[in-house]
This record gives structure tokens, C-alpha cells and sequence, in this order.
């Protein structure tokens, strides 16, 4: 059993705070990286998932990339940091739990995309005006964000 499994075992299925990370993934092409989740069913999400003891964010980051996708990351630039009363989530088994997502960026991957079955019907990249419109609403939220930072930094860089 992992962590979380552990900790249900003691308090059921009253809130939890959980700690977790998410990666947008840019290939060279500028795409962003998204997996198509077996939970909620069909919804397109980041790569991403729950931090387990002992580990950083920026290890949750890498290690859950690498378990669904087969990806390795390099450097991770923090997007920013999401939680509060708005991210309270109920789980389809009735599990409740406050989430506390990190959420980084990313163009250095490595590796042969591959998808983890278990977790993900498929994984595809995606140019901006091609997102699919079932998206994990908090990763919905990351994405906007991401993209919106991004379009002022090469506003701001042409501007120069």
C-alpha cells in the first residue's frame, strides 16, 4: 500500500490535504503534452499526480511524469501554486480531500512517449487552438495560466 492508501485506512473518508504536481510539457514544436485520464473518465489532464513521503515537489513532478508517460523531465519552471477552498475535491469512491497542486513547465524532456494503461487512455501533444475542450477543470486552470504568462513574455520580449 502507498502513503495515501495508509491514511485512509485511519480516518476513512474524511478530508485529507494532499500535496501534488503537475508538469505542462512543450515539445520542440511549442505543443503541450496532455494525458487522456481513466479518472475522471475521458477528461484531459497534465501529466502529473500525488507526493509521496520523503519526496519534493519537483520529485513528484519527475517521478509521476516518468511513470505516465515514459518521459524524463529536466528543468521545471514553477508556474505557481494552486489550493484553497476551491480545490476541494470528491473522489468517485467518496474520498474527500483539499489538493495542494505545484505546478511546473517544462521544454527539456527526454525519452519515447509512452502511456501508462493504467492511469491514461492515450497521450497527445497539442498546439494551443487545437486543446480538447474536456479538460480537468484545475488543469484547465494551470493551462490558461501558463499560456497567458507566455504570451506576455514574448509580448515583452518583442517589444524590446
Amino acid at each position: 500500500m502507498g502513503y495515501i492508501e495508509d491514511i485512509r485506512t485511519l480516518v476513512g473518508k474524511k478530508p485529507l490535504i494532499l500535496t501534488g504536481a503537475v508538469v505542462v510539457i512543450l515539445d520542440k514544436e511549442g505543443r503541450i503534452l496532455l494525458q487522456q485520464r481513466r479518472h475522471p473518465e475521458g477528461a484531459w489532464g497534465l501529466p502529473g499526480g500525488l507526493m509521496e513521503l520523503g519526496e519534493s515537489t519537483e520529485d513528484t513532478a519527475r517521478r509521476e511524469v516518468l511513470e505516465e508517460t515514459g518521459l524524463k523531465v529536466g528543468k521545471l519552471d514553477l508556474i505557481n501554486v494552486y489550493s484553497g477552498k476551491n480545490y476541494f475535491i470528491v473522489a468517485a469512491n467518496g474520498d474527500q480531500f483539499y489538493s495542494v497542486t505545484i505546478a511546473y513547465s517544462t521544454a527539456e524532456v527526454n525519452g519515447v512517449l509512452k502511456v501508462d494503461k493504467e492511469e491514461s487512455i492515450q497521450c497527445n501533444y497539442f498546439y494551443r487552438e487545437e486543446l480538447p475542450g474536456y479538460i480537468v477543470k484545475s488543469h484547465r486552470e494551470v493551462l490558461d495560466e501558463f499560456l497567458q504568462k507566455r504570451d506576455s513574455k514574448i509580448k515583452l520580449e518583442k517589444d524590446k
